[in-house]
């Protein structure tokens, strides 16, 4: 019984693991995973540095290809912890940071910073304009779906969203154009992106994921009751509005850090989620770690067909996820619609 409870996880942890090293291993100059670990030991361990081993692999390995591989593994993480968070607190498989417009949110005020070339916080600029459109956004979504709905019907705030996400999409487009110089970069946000990222971005959304996430799991047990419903929820001495605007809060937090530095890459935190709840079933102390665990596999592979399929080219990381996730996304749809019916 043990075995059986715990394979699952483990197969999970394994390909997270073999993802990650394939990710670091591919590229322009393949390198082996022997290469890696040796890199790893030189630069992390004080190992000492093989006679056949040029200095400039170790640099390439642990300041180019490893950054990039663990910044898409946390981005991965993040976005589809928060999706599973949110697909309960509103009882919707549909919804996710990205279809309630709140990473469309986050990527605004990135490339409003991009544009205006502001450094006031230095490196942290971007993941505090990210996380503070991603509020707004958030917010703007709850009132507007407040005075449309007063039932506040999660169908009704996923297609409010949908709505804010296209209009500030529209706006970041017309900012991009008018940014000169500037429009590639905002661009790259727009459509989603891990290359040029170093250790620094990785450590602020670690930091961001890890207290999110441990939010997350010890409120568990509330997102287990509001996933039966707000009667089953208030029945437990749970109140439903407060919990569900809290969470809906921190994971606008999470979103809004790991979209700053990764750009707008929607579909992962509503594929992760349903994933994972069919193999691991309904319990969110397993669901939220899993879904980052999950989620973050799938983005690293989706990040290493977007640098292989073009090569040299790269594709948009955001344009493979869409792929895999439009089709997905109509499948729970009309699935979602017949078993209504």
């Amino acid at each position: 019984m043990y075995r059986k409870r715990h394979f699952p996880i483990i197969c999970a942890l394994f390909c997270a693991v073999v993802s990650i090293v394939l990710g670091i291993g591919i590229g322009s100059v393949n390198i082996s995973p022997g290469e890696i670990f040796t890199a790893i030991g030189v630069r992390f361990f004080g190992a000492q540095l093989p006679e056949d081993m040029p200095i400039t692999t170790v640099n390439i390995i642990t300041d180019i290809r490893m950054p990039r591989v663990v910044l898409a593994f946390l981005t991965g993480a993040a976005l589809s912890a928060s999706g599973a968070a949110v697909q309960s607190v509103l009882r919707n498989p549909l919804a996710s940071p990205y279809t309630l417009g709140v990473s469309s949110g986050a990527s605004f005020g990135a490339g409003l910073v991009i544009a205006a070339g502001f450094t006031f916080l230095g490196q942290f600029t971007l993941a505090a304009a990210g996380l503070v459109f991603a509020l707004l956004t958030m917010f703007a979504a709850v009132a507007f779906t407040s005075r449309i709905d007063k039932n506040f019907e999660s169908s009704t705030i996923v297609l409010t969203g949908m709505v804010l996400s296209l209009f500030i999409s529209a706006i970041v487009n017309i900012m991009a154009n008018l940014a000169g110089e500037k429009y590639k970069q905002i661009l790259k946000w727009q459509t989603g992106s891990f290359s040029g990222r170093g250790w620094s971005s990785c450590a602020v959304v670690a930091v961001v994921s890890v207290i999110c996430i441990f939010i997350y799991m010890r409120r568990s047990k509330e997102l287990d009751l509001m996933s039966f419903g707000d009667e089953q929820a208030a029945s437990a001495g749970i109140d439903p509005t407060g919990t569900r605007r809290f969470l809906l809060i921190i994971m606008s937090v999470l979103t809004g850090t790991a979209v700053a530095f990764s750009g707008v890459i929607g579909f992962v935190d509503m594929i992760a989620p349903q994933i994972v709840r069919r193999i691991f079933g309904a319990k969110h102390s397993v669901v939220i770690p899993m879904s980052a665990v999950v989620g973050g596999t799938f983005m690293v592979i989706c990040d290493i067909a977007a640098r292989t399929v073009t090569a040299p080219s790269e594709l948009p990381v955001g344009t493979v996820t869409a792929l895999v996730g439009a089709p997905f996304f109509a499948y729970v749809f009309f699935k979602k619609r017949r078993n209504s019916q």
